[in-house]
């Protein structure tokens, strides 16, 4: 599945582990604070998100969009050491 993470560090020791535990699952950087990857396992994803989950506080704030999850688009934000999802259907999928 292809994910693109948006890192909204709180600092630069933050911003630093997390380029570096993007980079060893093989994330791309591809814009300031935008990284890419166009091939990762639902497995491999669970495991970035329990990393990230690991080195953040509850100032950094953390969204990734993934697609496709069962057809679907999905968007799961870590903000306030939560993490929350939001998932999206296409309405061509839904019959309409």
């Amino acid at each position: 599945m292809f994910v693109s993470v948006v890192l909204d560090p709180s600092g630069a020791e933050s911003a630093k582990e997390l380029s570096s535990i993007l980079s060893s699952f093989g994330f791309h950087k591809v814009q300031r604070a935008c990284w890419e990857c166009l091939n990762i396992s639902k497995n491999q994803l669970t495991e970035l998100k329990r990393k990230i989950d690991g080195v953040t506080d509850s100032y950094d704030c953390v969204r990734l969009y993934q697609y496709p999850i069962q057809d679907k688009f999905v968007i799961t934000e870590l903000r306030h050491k939560k993490w929350k999802k939001c998932v999206l259907a296409s309405s061509l999928n839904s019959g309409s």
